[in-house]
């Protein structure tokens, strides 16, 4: 996959430039009215959306941890939970999550967040040989392997999604 350096990138293009990690930019047209940004972008990207992944905040034991998991499942909270050895898991607070990553809600990327968080990436992301993430902002993502997706973001892979 080839490299593409943006002047003005996110924090997830400068992140994954400067560490060496191939990936592809697709920019489409957001609509601000649209009620689930991870299936906008699979439909306006022509992609399944199994290949679309959200990128999720959580509360786990009173610590922030994210969950990657397809547009089309949700988050298993127990299961994300058990995957990182915790008890209880709750979705984090919207306004904690952006604050926490830099980004905001519909366009937070698990790559290039202000803090590093634990992180599980679902496992059914290994069966494609490249997935798509938020690449920073609404309208924007960013594809790559998932093997480059858990390295990048120190992940561990596991069933998180229901």
């Amino acid at each position: 996959m080839a490299r593409r350096k943006q002047p003005g990138g996110t924090p997830a293009t400068v992140a994954l430039t400067a560490a060496g990690i191939g990936f592809e930019l697709h920019p489409y047209e957001h609509d601000p009215r649209a009620s689930s940004y991870g299936l906008e972008a699979a439909e306006a990207l022509g992609v399944e959306p199994a290949r679309v992944f959200k990128t999720l905040l959580a509360t786990l034991d009173g610590a922030l941890v994210v969950g990657i998991v397809p547009v089309d499942r949700q988050l298993d909270l127990k299961a994300l939970a058990r995957a990182l050895g915790g008890s209880r898991a709750a979705m984090a607070d919207v306004g904690v999550a952006e604050r926490t990553t830099g980004y905001v809600a519909g366009g937070i990327s698990p790559v290039g967040q202000k803090k590093r968080l634990r992180t599980v990436v679902d496992d059914s992301a290994t069966a494609h040989p490249t997935v798509f993430v938020s690449g920073g902002r609404r309208g924007l993502d960013l594809e790559m392997t998932p093997a480059d997706l858990v390295a990048i973001t120190e992940a561990i892979t596991a069933q998180i999604g229901r």
